[in-house]
């Protein structure tokens, strides 16, 4: 059960979500996107962060008025965080309606090493 947050993993997870808004900001959608999936692949294991990310997915296809994300993103925001609480994540799924929800994926590099110097 991860409740705590890693200190290591916070700021990136931060500077992710930053960015994420700045770019939507920008409406630098595609970019802005990015980074909500790098702030899920960083925060899936955690409950709170794993379960907001689906939150800014939802608020992000609502916006960009994509019904499938939207409709895709309200069992991810249901169970997502329950799956982090007892530990059953697929690990580095980017989270969003245009990848299956239990399918894992290849972990960015950048990414990897961050996580596993958390």
């Amino acid at each position: 059960m991860n409740f705590k947050f890693p200190k290591g993993l916070k700021p990136y997870y931060k500077n992710e979500l930053i960015d994420f808004r700045s770019n939507l900001k920008s409406k630098h959608y595609q970019v802005a996107w990015r980074h909500l999936e790098r702030a899920h692949i960083i925060g899936q294991a955690f409950p709170i962060q794993h379960s907001y990310v689906h939150w800014l997915m939802l608020n992000f296809g609502f916006k960009i008025k994509d019904f499938k994300e939207v409709v895709g993103q309200i069992p991810r925001l249901l169970v997502g965080g329950v799956k982090s609480f007892v530990g059953k994540i697929p690990v580095g799924n980017t989270g969003g309606a245009n990848v299956p929800p239990l399918q894992p994926m290849e972990i960015p590099a950048d990414l990897k090493l961050i996580l596993e110097k958390a």
